[in-house]
């Protein structure tokens, strides 16, 4: 009795999945695959010259918007530098506007005073006591403040000016009179004050 499983090759060990040939595998990858798969090649244009005038005519329309966009840039810059200048001339203009308008009622002050004819010289200190304290006033509200050391203060060569050096009993350098009050305005010295000082030891 012949052995039939020697006589027929395709008759494999059930036990064993079946292997196809690998020419046949890939034969029937490709074709469960599809050829929708496959890469398409890219439509080639017909008419290149076409093309090439639709894109010259879109950059055409791009350029137009940015120059009209620079252009409306431009006027916007002129338009805030001319509204700049006239506010800076403005101010320069009015600066002491509201400088002037304190010192009105000191102007007020001075004229009625003098209109008096028969004023005693009491009135008349009374009424200079008022016209300064109406003056000190109006240039404190303006941020101007006097420098007026007392003696014994250090010296400072950036609120104070020496006219000269005296003996005195205190510390060295330091004021001994103020000839003149010096003024500041805004933390800026506008004048100085004159003193002299002590001499150094």
């Amino acid at each position: 009795m012949s052995d039939s499983s020697s006589q027929n090759p395709t008759n494999q060990n059930p036990g064993t999945p079946n292997v196809m040939p690998t020419a046949e595998a890939l034969a029937a990858a490709a074709a469960a695959m599809g050829t929708d798969t496959q890469a398409q090649p890219a439509p080639v244009s017909q008419d290149p010259l076409a093309d090439a005038q639709a894109e010259l005519v879109n950059v055409k329309a791009q350029n137009a918007t940015l120059a009209d966009q620079y252009l409306r840039a431009q006027a916007d810059v002129q338009n805030a530098r001319r509204r700049a200048d006239e506010e800076i001339s403005k101010a320069r203009k009015f600066a002491v506007e509201g400088f002037a308008d304190s010192l009105l009622p000191v102007l007020d002050s001075l004229e009625a005073g003098l209109a008096i004819q028969s004023a005693t010289p009491e009135q008349i200190r009374e009424g200079a006591e008022a016209t300064l304290r109406q003056l000190k006033s109006a240039l404190e509200r303006n941020k101007v403040v006097e420098i007026n050391p007392s003696a014994g203060t250090k010296f400072d060569p950036h609120h104070h000016q020496a006219i000269s050096v005296v003996p005195a009993q205190q510390e060295a350098n330091t004021v001994v009179t103020v000839l003149q009050k010096g003024y500041l305005i805004a933390d800026r010295v506008l004048r100085p004050a004159l003193v002299t000082v002590t001499a150094p030891k």
